[in-house]
């Protein structure tokens, strides 16, 4: 699939994604407020053992206004696993502090006012517009910024560039769904040192594959190996 235009590579990675990982956030949440914590929590570190302290986090602390009041030390040990756990208390009690005084306690469902919260940046707002409120957003980690040079969608290493450029190529529908898959592929197969090319379902037309084009590559149906790709780590 030599001399694909970009436009044409990133609607093949977004079908070809789709098909191992189904399901587009791994972090447990049931509104927008836990998956801006958990979001926050899970910098460095796994979905899994974001998802590991968060039950026990949320049951004590179910809103802003708790968590804004909680003692840091009690939040520290409940989110210890997580890692950096002094600075991810400090910032999830500021966090939740910002929106009791600035937004009424709520999750505010604009990117320009995520952004002035604690420790959210772009990329976790766009995280959290997408899958709690279903607006469209690209998060850009440093995942996403190595695949999309890889795949030839991008030429910049600045987030706010790469993530303008991707969104010229693709439907704001799948902009969410792209990000996360791109992120998790990252995590798994398009590693940053010595990318597991061969099994890669982007390898026939990525510029970057170390695999020639007419190799072949694996079945896009989900089978047992693309499940455990989807849902294991």
């Amino acid at each position: 699939m030599a001399g694909l235009r970009a436009r044409d590579r990133a609607q093949l990675a977004v079908e070809r994604l789709k098909a191992i990982y189904p399901a587009v956030s791994e972090l447990d949440h049931v509104n927008p407020f836990q998956m801006l914590i958990a979001t926050i929590l899970s910098a460095q570190t796994t979905d899994r053992s974001v998802n590991s302290v968060t039950p026990a986090l949320f049951a004590r602390y179910p809103d802003a206004a708790a968590l804004a009041h909680a003692d840091p030390r009690q939040v520290e040990a409940m989110i210890k696993p997580t890692g950096f756990f002094h600075v991810k208390a400090k910032t999830i009690i500021a966090t939740s502090a910002a929106l009791v005084e600035r937004f009424n306690g709520e999750v505010p469902g604009r990117i320009e006012d995520l952004v002035t919260l604690p420790g959210v940046g772009r990329k976790t707002a766009n995280v959290v517009l997408g899958v709690a409120f279903g607006v469209p957003g690209f998060a850009v980690d440093t995942h996403v910024k190595r695949l999309t040079r890889r795949l030839g969608l991008t030429k910049s290493t600045d987030p706010v560039k790469i993530e303008a450029d991707v969104t010229k190529l693709i439907p704001p529908s799948e902009w969410t769904g792209f990000s996360l898959r791109l992120i998790l592929h990252g995590r798994r197969v398009c590693v940053a040192r010595a990318p597991r090319c061969p099994e890669c379902v982007l390898n026939d037309f990525c510029p970057s594959s170390t695999v020639r084009a007419k190799a072949r590559r694996r079945p896009l149906t989900p089978t047992r190996r693309g499940v455990r790709l989807a849902h294991g780590r």
